[in-house]
């Protein structure tokens, strides 16, 4: 397939209803492998002693890049039109090596 007709195929992406709904999320937990990323989508509700995960998602270490890219852009142009996004304390996200999904 050459160039031209590369950019003129277009996806058609379909959604389910409930999906489509969403889950909040105000936690992730990132883990990785040698082959892939798992990051787990919590909802952790206030001064509950427990947390359920609401959806895992699992995807190649390139993907993962591109997520990260994608997310980073995002971010960016949101910060252009609404202003600097406040870490309320001022944290870093906690990072681990080597940590492999079991």
């Amino acid at each position: 397939m050459d160039k031209k007709n590369e950019q003129d195929l277009k996806l058609e992406i379909q959604i389910d209803d409930d999906v489509a709904t969403g889950q909040y999320i105000n936690m992730a937990v990132v883990n990785h492998n040698d082959s892939e990323f798992v990051l787990d989508c919590i909802y952790v509700q206030p001064q509950a002693p427990k947390a359920k995960v609401q959806s895992r998602l699992i995807t190649s270490p390139r993907h993962a890049k591109r997520l990260l890219l994608a997310l980073q852009n995002n971010v960016v142009n949101f910060e252009k039109r609404y202003g600097v996004i406040d870490l309320e304390d001022g944290s870093a996200p906690q990072t681990e090596t080597d940590n492999p999904v079991h």
